[in-house]
């Protein structure tokens, strides 16, 4: 897909991608997220995202909620463990509206103590509702297993005790010390000249004042696997199996990326799905996952099943691994799971805010943006070797952390 990119003197870059439709799609998106938090600062990065739409130096919440929505366009943001992305889709028209917008609330907060106060309970609700879903904590309790000693480990939302305790300072300091402007991009696809996106980018940004620390994350180090269990009052038992594994920039990212989606990823044709669920009929949702960092990755198999079917599905996902070690996929095979991975990425384009976004993180992350026919030649040239030895690496028993939600025994 054509892009565009121009670097502001302050560092923040313009990303541009041109597009017919009557609709377009833009995101701010900042290379900070929970792993960057201090000690005992859990859930800042998020905080702050929900702080940004409380009261800016020129409109007040109100102001801030409507700006889009009374012109019927849709305005949102979320955080992860290394980004902070604000996005919003509106009708061509918006634009100014919408970069004005986003210059307002990630620049000119203001963060006022009774809007601190009413946004912590908000969260500490959110951190209750979370906690109520097991399927959802899990990941977050294995997250802090696998990353242990590590801010990597930190639940995005935090913990009521961190949330609790922010202060002003907090949160000021934070924004300073890493809402850097060499690692932020403002990106929009739309029916615009590049120029003319130029123009109005410089119009709301090109006045911020540079910030530029010095980004400073701590690699994470890989722990000898270990096996978790823990009692809960729940009817069914959940767990994730899983390890640290290859980084955005790891030369195996591909590989592992087909592998996954082969073995447990989108679909109901997964190897898990069709051997766990259809088969035996033992588990509802179980899939895999790999989600690849700037300096790390995580590769986890997730399943909830009755607690009597539990080491059932358990030793089913082993038999998976080691056929799969033992017996690497043909030719044949791999080129059924190519089709099947690629299509499934070309579809995702339709996706428009998803693919802006994903475009913007690959500036943030490579300083570049590969084409659609790019990564499908990256993924066309992963070899049957390439596969059999990440199986071994990735899918070794000995290698996977396991945790599980157990019901209480009665």
């Amino acid at each position: 897909m054509e892009y565009n990119v121009h670097t502001l003197p302050n560092g923040i870059r313009l990303l541009h991608v041109p597009s017919a439709s009557t609709i377009s799609h833009a995101c701010i998106i900042v290379n900070t997220g929970s792993r960057d938090e201090p000690d005992g600062k859990a859930g800042l990065a998020h905080f702050i995202e929900h702080l940004i739409f409380k009261r800016t130096e020129k409109r007040s919440t109100n102001q801030i909620l409507n700006r889009l929505e009374s012109v019927g366009a849709d305005l949102n943001a979320y955080t992860t463990k290394e980004y902070t992305c604000v996005h919003a889709s509106f009708l061509n028209p918006y634009l100014d509206r919408t970069l004005d917008l986003f210059n307002d609330i990630i620049f000119h907060s203001t963060f006022p103590e009774e809007e601190m106060d009413k946004e912590k309970s908000v969260i500490l609700d959110e951190i209750a509702s979370y906690l109520d879903q097991p399927e959802e904590a899990i990941n977050d309790d294995f997250e802090d297993m696998l990353f242990a000693g590590n801010s990597l480990g930190n639940n995005i939302l935090g913990t009521a005790a961190s949330v609790s305790n922010f202060t002003r300072e907090d949160v000021i300091n934070f924004r300073k010390a890493n809402y850097r402007t060499d690692e932020i991009v403002i990106a929009v696809l739309g029916n615009y000249g590049f120029n003319s996106f130029v123009k109005k980018g410089t119009k709301y940004f090109a006045d911020v004042e540079e910030n530029s620390p010095t980004l400073n994350r701590e690699k994470p180090v890989v722990l000898n696997p270990t096996s978790t269990n823990i009692y809960k009052p729940i009817m069914q038992s959940h767990c994730i199996l899983g390890t640290q594994t290859y980084s955005t920039h790891d030369k195996n990212k591909a590989g592992l990326m087909l592998l996954n989606n082969y073995f447990g990823g989108n679909g109901m044709s997964s190897v898990l799905n069709l051997q766990i669920r259809e088969k035996y009929g033992i588990a509802y949702t179980i899939e895999s996952n790999f989600s690849p960092l700037s300096d790390t990755g995580i590769f986890s198999i997730y399943f909830g099943t009755d607690k009597d079917k539990h080491q059932k599905a358990l030793s089913l996902i082993f038999r998976e691994m080691k056929k799969l070690q033992d017996n690497p996929l043909n030719e044949l095979q791999l080129q059924k799971a190519k089709n099947k991975f690629i299509g499934q990425i070309a579809l995702s384009e339709e996706n428009r805010i998803g693919l802006i976004i994903s475009m913007a993180k690959s500036l943030i992350d490579h300083n570049k943006i590969d084409s659609l026919e790019q990564v499908f030649e990256k993924i066309n040239k992963v070899t049957t070797k390439e596969i059999a030895g990440i199986a071994d690496e990735v899918l070794a028993p000995e290698k996977l952390n396991i945790f599980t939600f157990s019901p209480i025994l009665e």
